[in-house]
């Protein structure tokens, strides 16, 4: 992979988690292929980019303040990986810490796949508030 497709790469994953941070439906919508695949370790499902929509606004209902604090992101051919902790404050004023990691394929500009690992274990404040 040439170094301009990494820096384009490296441009969508930030144009991506802000848009995520900011609950950006439309940019997110647009920043996904129209059929992406959404993969995750703790369900070993497939997420449809509506039904990550969905998830995205549930979790901006559960948390304000949400922050992606980027540990690492690398090339990796086709896309990127990043290690990530998001960051927010739960209604209790709890503040709320998850850290993963994203496999992300990027093809024509747009994310094609992205598989999201995590320990579930992180998500019960979430789900208790």
């Amino acid at each position: 992979m040439t170094s301009a497709a990494n820096i384009e790469n490296f441009r969508i994953g930030e144009r991506f988690m802000t848009s995520l941070e900011c609950c950006d439906i439309d940019t997110t919508r647009n920043i996904y292929a129209v059929d992406a695949k959404l993969w995750h370790n703790f369900d070993q499902s497939f997420q449809s980019v509506e039904e990550n929509i969905k998830t995205l606004q549930w979790l901006h209902r559960k948390l304000s303040d949400v922050v992606y604090e980027i540990v690492v992101r690398e090339a990796i051919p086709g896309g990127f990986y990043q290690q990530h902790i998001l960051r927010g404050t739960l209604a209790s004023g709890e503040k709320f810490a998850m850290p993963a990691c994203a496999i992300v394929k990027v093809k024509a500009g747009r994310i094609v796949s992205l598989d999201e690992y995590l320990d579930s274990q992180h998500t019960v404040p979430l789900l208790q508030s």
